[in-house]
């Protein structure tokens, strides 16, 4: 068993890493970050406050947590998180999950990787005075920055020298008008680049990609293999490129880490942090994809916190637990939710069949600690005994009858996710 500390665990990136490791038998994750919202704290573990990179004390507090939790690895899932990491790792006690520090240096700005590929690979034409523009529009973004906050097409001079005295430590480059694609890879040290996967940004959000579909493009894994010879990267990385007028695919940008998105290469059998995580104990691997995924679409999701606690549940069978002939997956997975927390489950029904031949056609009759088979004309509240229980029922009139009767809560199917956690 290693443990493994995701900081920060809230972004998208951490979520990622949760989700590739959590099921991992010899994986215990840590996760944490700073104090302040974030999706981390809605997932069934204990969320862990560490000061960001930017605050005070923040080495000595990360070294008191990795020694008191016995840390055996760090996965950075911020951009100045993996920097910071990496140029402190002799000091950590924990190995941190990335390329050296000097690649996270030079691909933490784009001045200094373009300046470290630019004799290898396409890199945008930067500009150090307004008047070397011959061609307009400009691409102007942080020289550190991500998720394209900061990024504008400037159409003008005036517009740019505007632009310049509101904003430092930025740079101007060529625009580049044609198609953008992420490429996702993974480097061995002693094997070379083992993968390379590009992919469209078809829907993007807050510099997020949110569809995307894995693709094939001439000359790519070449391009990868140049840029990941040359910063030295180990793991999971991934680099930009858009194509320039001339259609020439250009460099965007290096990040030596994991990304939100590589969720569809996940999915294709390349889990990137696990791989990572290998990589750092030095052991060798060997890659197969799944053939025929090639689609993501990505969208919010909702987590909850609620102080409702219930020590038992009734749910009914007809258009609740099965809905069109169909059982209902989520209720399914609730149930199965409370078998893990020991939490006893009664059927109470209406059902005009017979209802245990019912849930042995279905295969859940095991699932229930009681079954209560009623008349039509019995009360459900009649047969509720525990006053910390909770009710599922499809009806509007049931739910309200056994609330009015018995003060319980009473859920449809909507409200499950309220309950559902999301946990191993």
């Amino acid at each position: 068993m290693i443990n493994v500390l995701i900081s920060p665990a809230g972004t998208e990136i951490g979520r990622e890493i949760w989700l590739s490791l959590r099921y991992e038998k010899s994986v215990n994750l840590f996760l944490a970050g700073a104090d302040y919202d974030n999706h981390a704290r809605y997932v069934d573990e204990e969320y862990h406050l560490l000061p960001a990179v930017n605050e005070d004390g923040w080495l000595e507090k990360l070294q008191v947590f990795i020694k008191k939790h016995h840390i055996d690895f760090i996965f950075p899932a911020h951009d100045d998180a993996l920097l910071a990491y990496s140029k402190h790792q002799f000091e950590l006690s924990a190995k941190v999950i990335a390329s050296n520090a000097e690649s996270c240096e030079i691909t933490r700005y784009k001045s200094r990787t373009y300046a470290a590929l630019g004799d290898i690979i396409p890199v945008p034409k930067c500009f150090q005075q307004i008047a070397d523009i011959r061609e307009w529009p400009v691409f102007v973004k942080p020289d550190k920055g991500q998720g394209s906050q900061g990024a504008l097409k400037i159409e003008h001079a005036q517009a740019l020298e505007n632009h310049l005295g509101q904003y430092s430590h930025v740079i101007v480059t060529e625009y580049l008008p044609g198609e953008e694609f992420t490429v996702d890879c993974f480097t061995s040290q002693q094997q070379g680049l083992l993968f390379c996967q590009p992919r469209t940004r078809e829907r993007v959000r807050a510099g997020i990609s949110m569809a995307s579909v894995t693709c094939e493009l001439p000359g790519i894994s070449a391009m990868a293999e140049k840029i990941s010879d040359r910063l030295n990267l180990k793991g999971a990385w991934f680099f930009q490129v858009k194509a320039a007028k001339d259609g020439k695919l250009t460099l965007l940008e290096v990040a030596s880490r994991i990304a939100g998105t590589m969720a569809v290469n996940r999915v294709r059998g390349i889990n990137f942090a696990l791989l990572s995580l290998y990589e750092h104990q030095n052991i060798p691997v060997s890659l197969k994809v799944l053939t025929g995924v090639n689609r993501i679409s990505r969208a919010l999701t909702n987590a909850y916190r609620y102080e409702l606690t219930y020590r038992h549940v009734y749910v009914d069978f007809d258009d609740t637990l099965v809905i069109h002939q169909k059982l209902c997956l989520p209720l399914i997975r609730f149930l199965f939710q409370c078998v893990n927390e020991n939490i006893p489950c009664t059927l109470i029904s209406r059902h005009a069949g017979d209802l245990h031949k019912q849930l042995n056609h279905w295969r859940i009759g095991q699932l229930f600690s009681e079954v209560i088979h009623l008349t039509q004309r019995e009360k459900k509240s009649d047969y509720i005994k525990h006053a910390d229980a909770i009710f599922i029922d499809d009806s509007f009139a049931e739910r309200q009858e056994v609330q009015q009767a018995t003060g319980i809560p009473a859920f449809d199917i909507s409200m499950l996710e309220l309950l559902l956690k999301d946990y191993p």
